[in-house]
């Protein structure tokens, strides 16, 4: 995975934590323009609270600051990086670590397949990407099938209905993501609401309850979390144990088990998974789905791009490259929701951006939610327009930030792939329309999502 993955983007809150307590340092002032703390043993993390969220922090410090700013969380000074050029010069490339999986393996106390050597860490990589791409290619097929049954659904609603998004495709998500990764076992309903119930209430401790510390103050959450996690571990580990020896390779779990990963190893592969690919998979769906209803225009010509490369045939993999302008509206999907918008590394040996000397243990975090919506990257930021991504150095910029080529993450090409398969469904059969007055406000946390459901309406395609 890129360095900064998407995914890490989604636990920075947690890798802040982890950081300071893994690597403890001195207090030593960088130089680098930023705020004081606002008090001695919190740093400025009032002042992130009070923003709201941390993206609308971190917006707020580069309005004021410039593209390299500085704060402190607790008595750690944090440098923040907020244009592509700075961007640019930070993030390298060729790193086989992936930041999110070590921050979201910390946080959960899992120790597999972190500090190990480059060469361990490139084949844990291999052995995950490649489970992720087999069980996309086994079980096309079954997504197809998912993919269907909602749409079906919705093509009953009378014209007037309101359609909730949010727990409609999440729905779907949890379907995909569990029935590809950890196979037939959970074609049962009663075992997805069991998983969706443990995974909620770990996701919402890990999208809130870090930051304030409040989680920490309560029992009760705290116990609640506790138990949800083991409750989900030992599913995954009888899962590991069922499929184990079995023939054939269907499920993601089972590309693990054939690999030389030791059972608790393939259970924590199959933990950050189904985790973060829920959360993302939905998400992307949702933001898809809703940018699409609020724009006849785009809708259109993604139906006529369908049309031209699959007439009534269903989607399959291969034709999926082949869908340009379909990539095109996710990409800006991602961009203009800002799907993921912070991502983090620590500074392993002292660094410079521009004229700045970032300190050897430093958390640097990259503002992505900032530069996603920055007027000197994109033209008309706040529009949804998914024909700037013709234009080569729109497409540079997004896969700089680590959102496609080569080195967006698996858990992200999942995603795109199940949002692909959908539209190709959704679009071709039905126009998608806004419902009136409806505003939609945007929760911007780890991944960011609407604050409330957010509803279409739905009509057949004469």
């Amino acid at each position: 995975m890129l360095d900064f993955a998407i995914f890490a983007v989604t636990f920075v809150i947690f890798l802040v934590g982890a950081v300071l307590y893994l690597y403890p340092s001195s207090r030593s002032a960088s130089g680098i323009p930023g705020l004081n703390p606002t008090e001695e043993k919190d740093g400025n993390l009032q002042d992130i609270v009070n923003e709201g969220s941390l993206h609308e922090f971190l917006a707020r410090l580069h309005g004021k600051f410039g593209p390299v700013a500085s704060f402190w969380f607790g008595r750690r000074p944090v440098v923040s990086l907020g244009s592509v050029d700075q961007l640019r010069q930070h993030i390298n490339p060729n790193r086989t670590t992936d930041s999110f999986e070590t921050m979201l393996k910390s946080l959960l106390g899992y120790q597999s397949g972190m500090g190990g050597i480059a060469t361990e860490s490139l084949i844990r990589k291999k052995i995950y990407e490649s489970a992720i791409d087999n069980t996309l290619e086994k079980n096309f097929p079954l997504l197809l099938k998912l993919v269907e049954e909602l749409v079906g659904k919705w093509q009953s609603f009378p014209k007037d209905q309101h359609t909730p998004l949010c727990a409609h495709l999440l729905g779907l998500a949890m379907k995909a993501v569990t029935q590809l990764a950890l196979g037939d076992r959970f074609r049962n309903d009663a075992e997805v609401i069991g998983f969706r119930k443990n995974h909620e209430a770990i996701w919402s401790e890990i999208g809130k309850g870090y930051l304030d510390g409040s989680m920490e103050k309560s029992h009760s959450r705290k116990s609640h979390y506790e138990r949800a996690l083991a409750e989900m571990e030992t599913v995954l580990m009888s899962v590991a144990k069922q499929r184990k020896g079995q023939r054939g390779c269907t499920a993601f779990v089972d590309t693990l088990l054939q690999s030389n990963l030791l059972e608790r190893q393939v259970m924590e592969d199959s933990m950050v998974f189904t985790l973060a690919g829920c959360v993302i998979t939905a998400n992307l769906c949702i933001w898809a789905v809703h940018f699409l209803s609020t724009s006849e225009e785009v809708q259109e010509k993604l139906h006529q791009e369908l049309e031209a490369v699959l007439g009534s045939e269903p989607i399959s993999l291969d034709k999926i490259p082949q869908l340009r302008y379909c990539q095109q509206v996710l990409n800006e999907t991602v961009r203009t929701a800002k799907l993921t918008p912070i991502a983090a590394r620590l500074q392993e040996n002292e660094g410079k951006v521009g004229q700045h000397i970032i300190p050897k243990e430093t958390l640097v975090i990259y503002a992505l939610g900032v530069v996603l919506e920055d007027a000197d990257t994109w033209s008309c930021p706040y529009k949804f327009d998914p024909q700037r991504f013709m234009e080569d150095s729109a497409r540079k910029s997004f896969s700089l930030l680590g959102f496609s080529g080569n080195q967006a993450c698996p858990e992200l090409r999942f995603a795109y792939t199940v949002a692909t398969v959908l539209l190709s469904s959704v679009v071709r059969q039905l126009k998608l329309c806004q419902v009136k007055g409806q505003v939609v406000e945007v929760r911007s946390e780890l991944v960011s999502t609407p604050k409330d459901d957010t509803w279409i309406t739905v009509s057949r395609r004469s």
